[in-house]
């Protein structure tokens, strides 16, 4: 595999334990970035919901938690539906369709020290709840001055 001249790989020779981090960033300019195809569906909201809690919110009216899938694997947080098309017999009487519920996914890159603790679908919102768990190691100590 070759690789294109990138500021990654030029950090990479005076860099140790960031290969993950540079490769993450290579692949998320692949190809032509200013002409692939961006899509906003579904609409999602990313919420801090205290010092160390975040909640990421999915708007998926139309979707049961059967139609979809939520991973964590490798520090991505995926959520994909896995709704099969409808069939016509459901589209009958329908006049307009104006609430789509299109195949999808959504992939979330989530820091080392964040933990995902669930995700709950209530009234169309599908709320994955995450908090940052910060190590014993990296918390602020007081030094007791003698």
């Amino acid at each position: 595999m070759t690789r294109n001249l990138s500021i990654f790989n030029q950090l990479r020779p005076v860099t140790v334990g960031f290969d993950d981090v540079f490769n993450h960033f290579e692949s998320m300019f692949e190809g032509d970035v200013f002409t692939a195809p961006m899509t906003n569906y579904p609409p999602y909201n990313i919420v801090r919901t205290g010092d160390n809690t975040y909640d990421i919110e999915v708007a998926l009216a139309g979707f049961s938690k059967k139609d979809i899938e939520v991973e964590y694997a490798e520090n991505t947080l995926t959520i994909k539906s896995v709704k099969a098309d409808e069939d016509k017999e459901s589209k009958d009487g329908v006049i307009h369709k104006g609430i789509s519920q299109r195949q999808f996914t959504k992939a979330f890159t989530i820091a080392d020290d964040v933990e995902v603790k669930g995700a709950e679908l209530k009234d169309g919102l599908l709320r994955v709840s995450m908090e940052r768990i910060i190590p014993e190691s990296k918390k602020p100590k007081t030094i007791q001055i003698k």
